[in-house]
């Protein structure tokens, strides 16, 4: 006490010290309460769940690394002097291989067992050459690096969602491929921001924008090695006995895949929508990798509330999505501004749920010893879909923005009777 205060003052100044640190003590120790709640919730939550959220999270940083580069190929391309043809054909050329590919990394991965080095073998080469597109120095080097970067994602794929199905039967194959679609797009989101904040701060320089990504491309290899350390055996997850049998694929897998297939074909490649966006005026350089994110972030959200309906009501819910989504092409290549900004956001719906919802659809058809081989032909067939129907847009293209338009309409429509074909067939009863 100061001969200044009067007596008590000094012992009021410690109470109030004293009720300020059990204050503070207080919220420390709220602050660790809460964390111990999360640690209890991460303990508790079942080792199915666990996997899943942890290949969503690699897929996240995955995802933010290539689907960034992707929302600026298209101009990229343009750039380096190559044409719309020539884009449609490279976007359309690199999902084949994308798709197509899988077949024999499904097989591979039955055959010899081995989903663990084959999707870590996918994983590097795809990471690694993302990058160096920032080293193109021409339009052909450059299509060569973002083929190579689908074939990356062709090799790690099927061996992937044949390991993450053991983990979504506990939890619903909807909902469990639903959660991992959903990190998968938010981190598609986020890498296009990324990049055009990139493109802002180096004056549109997409050398910087390409190298930068080499960040999140080495975070995804580390969280891939992290994932194989703690579950190197993720078919122990699923429920049960692992059923093995000799018989063929189902007539309904086919006719789904017919369905899926026509839907593909009307999808135009994001890099060509980009191109007529520059072209047209439509949309700036800059804000053209946004667009892509809102997509992204669209097509996540829809994963997570359609999976989750998936496992409710089947089948039939792809119905109204497709007749919705098939609105993207006339309002991206026809409208202005907030029509593109409306047609790439049902560009994402319709391409992100088909990409969750198809796994979850050919689950249940298959025995597990089989699912990597069904995916890798399933998925190979909708990418030869897919770049047949990218030639045909890329050629009317240059013919006529309404025939484009005219042609995925009614590519994407023809899929419903196949649809409700599959939903009759795999109603319960049938």
């Amino acid at each position: 006490m100061t001969s200044s205060q009067r007596p008590g003052e000094a012992g009021n100044g410690s109470a109030g010290e004293h009720g300020d640190q059990v204050n503070a003590g207080e919220a420390a120790g709220g602050g660790r309460g809460r964390l111990a709640v999360v640690r209890q919730r991460i303990s508790a939550a079942s080792p199915s769940l666990k996997f899943v959220l942890m290949v969503g999270v690699m897929s996240f940083f995955a995802d933010f690394t290539y689907e960034g580069s992707r929302s600026i190929v298209g101009p990229y391309l343009g750039l380096l002097g190559a044409g719309a043809l020539a884009i449609s054909v490279i976007g359309g050329s690199g999902e084949f291989l994308g798709y197509g590919l899988r077949l024999f990394s499904g097989r591979g991965a039955d055959r010899t067992g081995r989903y663990w080095p084959i999707t870590i073998s996918g994983y590097v080469l795809q990471m690694s050459v993302v990058p160096l597109l920032a080293l193109a120095g021409s339009w052909q080097v450059a299509a060569l690096l973002i083929i190579l970067e689908r074939v990356g994602k062709a090799i790690r794929n099927p061996p992937r969602d044949a390991m993450l199905s053991h983990a979504a039967k506990q939890l619903g194959y909807g909902w469990g491929f639903g959660v991992h679609e959903a990190l998968d797009q938010f981190g598609a989101m986020f890498g296009p921001l990324a990049v055009a904040l990139v493109l802002v701060l180096s004056r549109h320089d997409y050398k910087v924008a390409f190298a930068a990504l080499a960040v999140p491309g080495a975070i995804t290899l580390s969280l891939v090695l992290v994932a194989r350390r703690f579950y190197p055996r993720p078919q122990d997850l699923s429920a049960g006995p692992a059923q093995v049998t000799a018989a063929g694929l189902p007539p309904v897998f086919w006719v789904y895949l017919a369905g899926a297939a026509l839907v593909a074909a009307g999808f135009a490649d994001f890099p060509l929508i980009a191109y007529h966006f520059q072209q047209a005026g439509t949309v700036s350089a800059t804000l053209t990798p946004v667009f892509y994110a809102v997509a992204m972030a669209v097509s996540g959200t829809g994963s997570l509330v359609l999976g989750r309906m998936f496992d409710r009501a089947g089948i039939g819910i792809l119905v109204p999505l497709t007749v919705v989504a098939a609105a993207y092409a006339p309002l991206a290549f026809l409208g202005g501004f907030w029509a593109s900004l409306a047609g790439v956001s049902l560009w994402g719906l319709g391409m992100g749920v088909h990409e969750s919802i198809i796994p979850a659809v050919v689950a249940p058809m298959v025995s597990p010893d089989r699912r990597a081989s069904a995916y890798g032909l399933f998925t190979g067939v909708y990418g030869t879909a897919w770049v047949l129907g990218s030639i045909v847009i890329g050629v009317l293209f240059d013919v006529s923005l309404i025939a484009v338009a005219a042609f995925a309409v009614a590519a994407e429509l023809s899929a419903i009777p196949l649809i409700l074909m599959v939903r009759r067939r795999t109603a319960p009863g049938s």
